[in-house]
């Protein structure tokens, strides 16, 4: 069977085409996939399991329909999304991968990670990641009143567009140096991530062998991104409209 990944959907509630897109893949392909894996970015935020809106609750509803139909489904937090818990992974049906994870897809050993962990350059972001990972920050924020979360994902996400609009297009990408170190230190011939929004296959070397670096992209309105690997196949990369 086949198995998919997709990565930075950045769902919420004022985008709904793209909401509908994945309702309808789910349905037309998600429910036929082995396995299905999210790498981060699903919702464009999230303030904690506690706090289901109906938009959370439909998402949630589809995705579990999913894990009920057959198909072991996967997700690894994002930059957007890291508040996401055991809450959620139990009512989906999903199990919590970490960043970076080592998984055998079609046979081949695959490292899959978010993706904004290769962004060293950024050195402002990787700042705010190395805090916004902290058990004990996020058990602070989780702390807080439900009003207070939202005006501060709010506060964060207007940041995070004035301070990308300031920076340099290659300090946002990845680092290559870190993505070969990532590779090498984890042995594993091809690395799949999101996180950056430029799809695409970059062969490269490492330790002296052939290595793939496969890019998700960002899903659009009518327009979302995945990767495909079958059994008999290597993983192909996917622009698909819906």
């Amino acid at each position: 069977m086949t198995i998919r990944l997709i990565s930075d959907l950045h769902l919420h509630a004022d985008a709904p085409e793209i909401a509908q897109g994945f309702l309808r893949y789910l349905d037309e392909r998600g429910r036929h996939a082995e396995s299905l894996y999210i790498l981060g970015d699903f919702f464009e935020a999230w303030i904690g399991d506690d706090y289901r809106g109906e938009f959370e609750t439909r998402i949630m509803a589809a995705l579990k329909e999913v894990s009920d139909s057959g198909t072991r489904l996967y997700f690894m937090h994002g930059n957007r999304d890291f508040l996401i818990g055991e809450g959620f992974a139990q009512a989906t049906g999903a199990t919590l991968l970490p960043d970076p994870s080592i998984v055998t897809l079609g046979g081949q050993r695959v490292l899959l990670m978010h993706g904004d962990s290769l962004c060293t350059s950024d050195e402002a972001y990787m700042k705010f990641r190395s805090m916004a990972r902290d058990p004990q920050w996020q058990a602070q924020i989780l702390a807080l009143p439900v009003e207070q979360r939202l005006e501060l994902a709010r506060n964060l996400r207007n940041q995070s567009g004035e301070a990308n609009s300031n920076k340099a297009e290659d300090i946002m990408d990845v680092t290559p140096d870190e993505v070969v170190r990532e590779m090498a230190q984890h042995r594993t011939p091809i690395l799949i991530h999101g996180h950056t929004h430029r799809p695409a296959v970059h062969d490269l070397t490492v330790e002296g062998k052939p290595a793939q670096r496969i890019v998700l992209g960002d899903w659009q309105p009518h327009q979302g991104w995945e990767i495909q690997i079958d059994a008999a196949g290597p993983p192909e990369l996917l622009r698909f409209t819906y």
